[in-house]
């Protein structure tokens, strides 16, 4: 069954979370106490939970991802943990964890980097893709950690050699990218060279990264200060602290954003992406956020050439064949990041500086399958009273999930808007708010409406500004 236009839930009336992530068949979310419920295709007997199960308690959890059969969780204290996300088991107590096993129901791994962060260091974000994961530091740093054999298939990893003790005996992987092992796998048999290819040894079987429960810094941006990460399916970001964005990973539909000069299908070391090619002498460009989902990427750049008046433009590349990038065209190869058209170059008038100034992108979601969730920070009235942010949607739209009421992909910016005509306004308030068991955690507690959208659903929740 698809809900063709945004429908209520009952169990969530009146929460507000800490996070929220979906999938296609499964999701999960964070209460306010830090606690992860789960809840869709996720019990021991493969039946269909239509309510949260509690499955981590205790771990005052702050931010979860999640992908096909992972769901990765970050602590307020820079733990991180990695849950099976559609075999899990209810938690009455807190419990010891042990490295989870895809054998095993209800396990828990907690991953720890492969040598100790400095003191006061600790992991403020995380992000995951298809088969591997991001994390960064508050120092700057940043990690990747293997889930799978398939981890560094196309380099996402941005790390060909592992190095992790178990059962104190330290063991080197060799996790090749595929273009590397076989140059000529996406070639015809013209294209391939006469010779058989060579077969590189110790390639990483499945069984290797078993119990691997490692955390491993990123040779490539070693002395690099990153602010900012981001996953997509196969492809890696990270945002320099001075504006500057590195990518590296799968490229086959442009993804990464090199240009049309660069042909490669995958990208095996962190690469800058240029955000200022079609931009004047004197304009300066500097990336401030970027978001990644399936084969789609999303840079959001702030132009500078002199003026009192700046530019903000939403940059997108990748496969656009649903309408993702949001240019009007749909097209199935974007290498150079074009301008997503209804959320770019966006200007209203302010009353405190008495001139016009930039609308920003507050939040972006992008799915893993091309449809893209954006909501707008407009300023406060003369009066100062919020009047709320718009929720800006394209994209993949087949089940309905852009919550226009009409199915079909759309390459075009759309308002939503409510079945009576008005604009839905995402509200950000003070409350009382409650954990999911009903008791009351804080009083005048600060949170706002929060659009997610996952693998052929979107969700808008109320979440806890921590």
């Amino acid at each position: 069954e698809s809900l063709k236009s945004p429908s209520p839930l009952p169990w969530l009336d009146g929460v507000a979370l800490r996070d929220l992530v979906l999938h296609e068949t499964h999701a999960a979310c964070v209460d306010a106490r830090g606690d992860v419920y789960q809840w869709g295709n996720v019990s021991t007997q493969d039946n269909i939970a239509t309510k949260p199960i509690r499955t981590l308690r205790g771990k005052n959890i702050k931010q979860l991802t999640i992908n096909g059969d992972k769901l990765v969780a970050l602590s307020q204290t820079g733990d991180i943990f990695v849950l099976s996300a559609t075999n899990v088991q209810p938690v009455s107590s807190s419990r010891s964890f042990k490295f989870w096993d895809a054998g095993d129901v209800g396990g828990a791994a907690e991953l720890k980097p492969r040598h100790a962060l400095a003191r006061g260091e600790k992991f403020v974000s995380v992000s995951i893709g298809e088969h591997h994961l991001l994390a960064l530091t508050s120092a700057g740093r940043t990690f990747a950690h293997p889930l799978s054999h398939k981890a560094n298939s196309h380099g996402q990893l941005g790390i060909r050699h592992l190095d992790f003790p178990t059962s104190g005996v330290s063991h080197t992987i060799d996790l090749v990218p595929d273009t590397v092992k076989d140059p000529y796998a996406l070639s015809g048999p013209r294209g391939r060279a006469p010779s058989p290819r060579q077969v590189v040894p110790n390639v990483v079987e499945p069984k290797d990264l078993k119990g691997c429960n490692v955390l491993f810094e990123i040779p490539a941006l070693n002395g690099i200060r990153i602010s900012q990460i981001a996953t997509g399916s196969r492809t890696s970001f990270a945002r320099t602290s001075d504006g500057r964005v590195l990518g590296w990973g799968a490229n086959e539909f442009g993804q990464i954003g090199l240009g049309e000069s660069v042909s490669l299908s995958a990208i095996t070391v962190p690469t800058e992406v240029v955000l200022w090619r079609d931009t004047g002498r004197g304009t300066r460009t500097t990336c401030t956020g970027i978001q990644a989902g399936g084969d789609l990427s999303m840079f959001t750049v702030e132009r500078k050439d002199g003026s009192s008046i700046d530019i903000v433009d939403v940059l997108v590349c990748g496969n656009g064949q649903w309408g993702g990038l949001g240019n009007s065209m749909f097209s199935n190869a974007q290498s150079n990041p074009v301008r997503a058209k209804g959320v770019s170059g966006l200007l209203e008038y302010s009353e405190h500086t008495q001139n016009m100034q930039p609308i920003r992108p507050h939040m972006v979601s992008i799915s893993p399958i091309g449809h893209v969730l954006v909501t707008l920070e407009t300023l406060a009235g003369s009066t100062g009273v919020y009047g709320g942010r718009d929720l800006v949607v394209w994209g993949a739209n087949y089940d309905y999930q852009l919550g226009t009421g009409k199915r079909g992909n759309t390459a075009n910016a759309v308002t939503l808007h409510r079945p009576d005509g008005s604009r839905y306004l995402l509200q950000k308030v003070e409350a009382t708010v409650k954990d999911l068991e009903g008791k009351v955690w804080k009083n005048k507690a600060e949170i706002e409406q929060t659009a997610v959208a996952g693998n052929k659903t979107s969700v808008v929740y109320w979440r806890i500004v921590l």
